[in-house]
């Protein structure tokens, strides 16, 4: 609008000022919007608890679970040992 404005022979610098200002204004606004979202996906990157989101207990459980079954693994393996040590 204010390139429509300026085109005219005699442009209102009252009109230009008000779109120039509504310019600005929504600048500002994609600005903000654009900060929040990345605020937004550092904390999903760094694993932090955010508000609507369960990444960060998913995880925790997922390690507890992989730690589980690793343990599982090791005392199978030492149980085989033992009895291969009785059978001897």
């Amino acid at each position: 609008l204010v390139i429509l404005e300026l085109s005219k022979e005699k442009p209102q610098e009252r009109h230009l000022d008000r779109q120039a200002a509504q310019f600005g204004a929504a600048v500002a606004k994609v600005e903000a919007e654009l900060s929040a979202q990345i605020r937004y996906l550092t904390q999903v990157a760094t694993g932090q608890p955010h508000e609507g989101s369960s990444y960060a207990a998913r995880k925790s459980c997922q390690l507890a679970l992989n730690r589980l079954d690793y343990a599982r693994r090791r005392l199978a393996e030492l149980a085989r040992a033992c009895e291969l040590m009785l059978e001897q």
